[in-house]
C-alpha cells in the first residue's frame, strides 16, 4: 500500500507541476524576521518593565537600526537591543584609543608625555581627528588587538589601512568598555580611569548631544559621540555616556545607522536618552535636565573613495 500511494502522489505531483510545488516551497520559507525587542533586567522591582516600555516608545516609528547597551550599577539594571551587531564607529573609537595608550604606558611603567597629553585631550573634548591619527599610528594595531583583549572586547575589529573611523564596535563590547573606566579593575589603573573621565566631561558644548540628553543636574556627565555617512547604511551616528550621582552609576552606548540625516540620528538618540534618565533617576519639578546644543557637531572621519 504505501509504494501504491508514493507512486500515486508522484504522479499527482507531476500532473500539477509547478502549480503544486510553488506553493508548498512558500509556505516553507520562514516569515521575515521580527525587529528584535529591547530587553531589560533589574534589581528594582518594577524598573525592567518601565525601561522597556519607555524605550520601545522612544524608538516607534524611528527608521533607524538601533543598538543600545545600558548598566545601572545602584540598581542592577541592564538594557540591551541589537548587543553584537556591528556598526562603523566613527569617532566613538577614540575612547578606545585613549584606553589603549593608558594600558600601555602602565604596563611600561610610564607617565604619558607631554605630547599624548595633548593629542588625548584634542581628541576627546574636540574630537580631534589629525590628533587620533597619531595616535593610531604611534599604538600600532599589535597594541590596540592586545587591549580590546585584555578589555574582553572579543567582537571589536580595528579598521584597517588606518581608517579608525572604520573600527567595527557592538553595543555590548562598549559597555565593557564604560564599565572598565568607571570601576576598579586590574586593566585600567585608578588615574588613567580619572583622566579618560576627566576628559570626557569636558568635551565641548556642541558636541555633548545624545546620551546626556535629559540627564538631570544631580548627576555627572561624560560623553563621547560619532558620526559618518556612507552609501550604504546612511548616516552612523553613535553616543558613549557615563552618568555619576543622585545615588546612581550608570552608563549607556546607544549606535545607530540608516538613518537619512544626521539630525534624525541625533534625536532618535536623544529620545532613548531621555526616557532612560527619567526612569533611572527620579527627580522633582525643580530638577533642571540637560538639554544639549540644537546644533550638534562631531568630526567627520576619514573613510576610503566609495
Amino acid at each position: 500500500m504505501t509504494h501504491r500511494f508514493s507512486r500515486r502522489a508522484k504522479a499527482s505531483a507531476a500532473a500539477l507541476g509547478a502549480a503544486l510545488l510553488i506553493p508548498t516551497v512558500a509556505a516553507a520559507t520562514p516569515a521575515a524576521a521580527t525587529t528584535p525587542a529591547v530587553s531589560c533586567t533589574s534589581g528594582k522591582a518594577g524598573l525592567a518593565a518601565k525601561l522597556t516600555k519607555d524605550i520601545t516608545a522612544a524608538l516607534a516609528n524611528r527608521k533607524s537600526t538601533v543598538a543600545i547597551g545600558l548598566y545601572d550599577r545602584s540598581t542592577k539594571t541592564t538594557c540591551t537591543l541589537r548587543g553584537t551587531t556591528a556598526y562603523d564607529s566613527a569617532s566613538t573609537v577614540k575612547v578606545t584609543v585613549l584606553a589603549t595608550l593608558l594600558w600601555d604606558a602602565k604596563k611600561h611603567n610610564r607617565y604619558l608625555t607631554s605630547t599624548e597629553t595633548s593629542l588625548a585631550t584634542a581628541m576627546i573634548t574636540k574630537s580631534d581627528n589629525d590628533a587620533t591619527s597619531k595616535l593610531w599610528k604611534q599604538l600600532g594595531l599589535t597594541k590596540i588587538k592586545g587591549f580590546l583583549a585584555a578589555a574582553k572586547m572579543t567582537k571589536t575589529v580595528p579598521g584597517s589601512g588606518g581608517y579608525w573611523g572604520l573600527t567595527q564596535e557592538n553595543a555590548a563590547d562598549e559597555q565593557k568598555l564604560l564599565q572598565l573606566v568607571t570601576a576598579k579593575n586590574s586593566v585600567l589603573s585608578d588615574n588613567s580611569r580619572a583622566y579618560i573621565q576627566k576628559l570626557m566631561g569636558q568635551v565641548v558644548s556642541d558636541q555633548r548631544w545624545g546620551t546626556p540628553a535629559g540627564a538631570p543636574s544631580t548627576v555627572s556627565v561624560h560623553v563621547k559621540n560619532g558620526w559618518l555617512q556612507r552609501s550604504t547604511h546612511g548616516w552612523r551616528v553613535h553616543s558613549l555616556g557615563t552618568f555619576n550621582g543622585a545615588g546612581h552609576d550608570y552608563m549607556m552606548s546607544v549606535l545607530t545607522q540608516d538613518n537619512s540625516t544626521m539630525d534624525y540620528g541625533v534625536t532618535t538618540i536623544q529620545n532613548v536618552a531621555k526616557a532612560i534618565h527619567k526612569d533611572l533617576v527620579p527627580t522633582t519639578a525643580q530638577t533642571a535636565r540637560y538639554v544639549p546644543t540644537s546644533r550638534p557637531s562631531e568630526a567627520f572621519v576619514a573613510t576610503p573613495a566609495q
